[in-house]
């Protein structure tokens, strides 16, 4: 572990897509293993310790948000000597139901890859949020964290979420299918949502079993894993998944940090801005945010309510 934890290093900024696809499967080789799964996704694995974090990503999500535009679980082999496996999607929007998937995961089971951890953590979000949910059955008493995660998009019963019209054409029915039912056997499941999202907070609503605990992150918007890598908690939020400690009053801790978060705050002026009969207290949360620091939009907004005559 010591040892992965002093010589993984990479310098992943600046190159092409292609080329960043070549090294990304370079330091795997040197540090684990690195093989394609199908046409379309790949997995790289860091050998570092007995404690593995299983994240599903995509090419263009972490080129895009992550530090370094490394995979996320390459950060924690670095810094806590976790082991880390990414499968990673060539498409920004997966849902990892290729049959060759389904073979990958058959192996490690049959190989039994997750018995030499002591602790396993599934994370994902979105479309990538079901696929970690769906596929931590391969490892019973895992950890599961996902934000905004489909529960399935089969349209006999997600005919209500209409944002992804391709994807309803994959088979949702068969192996690692529908993702609530393949979390059953988790030790816990964590489910962050924004309940303003209503297709999200549908999805969320159907992870209900009793191993399975739900923290919202209201008005953070479609793409809430962005909002928290922004907000710089998710690290955070994923240690704690992983050593059993989130919270409801941890996870109410972390989401404090969004009251300095700018989208977060520029998000709730529109939103207030958008109701009529709400002037005054528009007024006072434009005059609270710019109180806290330079921030001229709230300040120019303030100004406008006050020589339109609004009174706080």
């Amino acid at each position: 572990m010591k040892d992965i934890m002093t010589s993984l290093a990479y310098d992943l900024g600046g190159l092409s897509r292609a080329d960043w696809i070549e090294k990304v499967e370079d330091i795997a080789e040197e540090h684990g293993h690195a093989e394609p799964i199908g046409p379309d996704h790949f997995a790289y694995f860091i050998d570092a310790g007995r404690t593995l974090f299983v994240t599903f990503e995509s090419v263009a999500s972490v080129r895009k948000n992550n530090d370094e535009t490394a995979p996320i679980g390459w950060g924690f082999a670095q810094t806590h000597g976790w082991s880390s496996l990414t499968l990673m999607a060539a498409a920004d929007t997966d849902w990892f139901r290729h049959p060759a998937m389904f073979g990958y995961f058959d192996r490690l089971i049959d190989d039994g890859f997750f018995d030499d951890f002591d602790q396993v953590l599934f994370y994902g979000a979105g479309s990538a949020g079901y696929a970690a949910a769906a596929f931590s059955v391969a490892a019973p008493d895992s950890k599961v964290l996902v934000i905004q995660p489909q529960a399935t998009l089969d349209p006999a019963l997600a005919r209500w979420d209409h944002r992804y019209p391709e994807a309803r054409r994959l088979d949702f029915t068969s192996r690692f299918g529908y993702a609530p039912q393949m979390v059953e056997t988790a030790r816990t499941v964590s489910v962050i949502h924004d309940p303003t999202v209503i297709e999200d907070a549908v999805h969320a609503s159907l992870f209900n079993g009793e191993n399975t605990n739900h923290f919202s992150c209201t008005y953070l918007g479609p793409d809430a894993q962005r909002g928290l890598l922004g907000m710089d908690v998710l690290p955070e939020l994923i240690e704690q998944a992983m050593n059993d400690n989130l919270s409801c009053d941890c996870f109410a801790h972390l989401w404090r940090a969004r009251r300095t978060h700018m989208p977060y705050l520029r998000t709730l002026l529109h939103r207030a801005e958008a109701e009529e009969g709400h002037e005054r207290m528009l007024a006072r949360y434009c005059r609270q945010i710019s109180a806290s620091g330079d921030r001229p939009l709230f300040a120019e907004k303030l100004a406008q309510l006050e020589a339109s005559g609004v009174c706080i």
